[in-house]
């Protein structure tokens, strides 16, 4: 065969290629403005009714019934709430998941807008409000909205798709197990097995952005918890006592020369952040212990063994 022949032969099979993918591009877009109103109906549904993680009850049953209604196997209780359905497409080809967060967070809302969360809960112990500060609605919103498009598009389909909708991105409650390991620990990648997975985050850039990059966009997120133990004492006499305060300043000042002094910082950002210090009930006593709770975050996989 002569080589002048392959780019014609090579041209003979990418452009069926291309024109399979731009008739599914189409009908996409076809689709697309007959479930937007939906996509931002859900997510202000889901914003207004948001729930904590490994409790996303009603966000589940939600998700479970869409699917359910668009003909996916759907199964649930994954992880504790999590759900996954399977869209099996009516030509052969790879299988591709793609996943979207559930869990709010214990913030209170200060925004008015008619649907902001008016919810309060009991976390670690406080009453506090709940709302989907991190934009996990939005996600999950768009995920049904996505499994609707594909869902009228099934006979053209080549392909499975698998929809994961993941509890507990935030972590896990305290002495809970959940999240992304747990759901791949109870099957949710296997039967059929994905090839590829894809999420997103929405971010504050201007609407209708859509930005990627090469290598990791979103950091590891390790989290750390110390305990600074003291020996209780009147506040008018520290000298008799261990002030475990004082303590926790000096560790949370240090904790930032890591980042600062240790970490090569041209070769890739590191955050250290402590986001939750808890000790003492009485402004004239000085407590026994001090709970200092925080995250690490960073791309580089050495750092994080570190």
């Amino acid at each position: 065969m002569r080589p002048i022949l392959l780019p014609f032969m090579a041209l003979s099979v990418i452009t069926p290629l291309h024109a399979q993918s731009s008739k599914l591009d189409a009908e996409v877009d076809r689709l697309l403005p007959q479930v937007q109103a939906k996509v931002i109906a859900w997510r202000r549904d889901i914003h207004e009714h948001p729930e904590l993680s490994n409790r996303e009850t009603r966000t589940a049953e939600l998700v479970a019934n869409h699917l359910r209604s668009l003909g996916l196997e759907v199964r649930t209780g994954v992880a504790h709430t999590g759900v996954v359905g399977v869209l099996k497409g009516g030509k052969p080809g790879p299988v591709v998941a793609l996943r979207a967060d559930m869990d709010a967070l214990p913030v209170t809302e200060e925004v008015d807008v008619p649907f902001a969360s008016k919810v309060r809960t009991t976390y670690n112990g406080q009453d506090v409000g709940v709302m989907h500060a991190c934009g996990h609605d939005t996600h999950t919103a768009m995920l049904m909205g996505v499994a609707e498009i594909l869902a009228g598009m099934r006979k053209d389909l080549p392909g499975t798709v698998k929809f994961i909708f993941q509890p507990a991105e935030e972590g896990a409650p305290t002495g809970e197990r959940g999240g992304a390991a747990l759901m791949i620990e109870e099957g949710a990648l296997d039967d059929p097995k994905p090839s590829a997975i894809f999420g997103l985050h929405v971010l504050p850039f201007p609407a209708g952005d859509i930005r990627y990059r090469p290598g990791g966009i979103m950091a590891s997120a390790d989290a750390f918890r110390i305990v600074v133990r003291g020996r209780q004492t009147h506040g008018a006499q520290p000298w008799n006592g261990i002030d475990p305060i004082v303590v926790a300043s000096q560790i949370v000042l240090g904790l930032q020369t890591i980042t600062s002094r240790q970490v090569d910082l041209t070769a890739g950002p590191d955050v250290i952040t402590v986001g939750a210090i808890n000790g003492g009930v009485r402004f004239n006593i000085i407590p026994d212990s001090v709970v200092m709770q925080g995250t690490i975050r960073t791309f580089d996989t050495a750092v994080r063994n570190d």
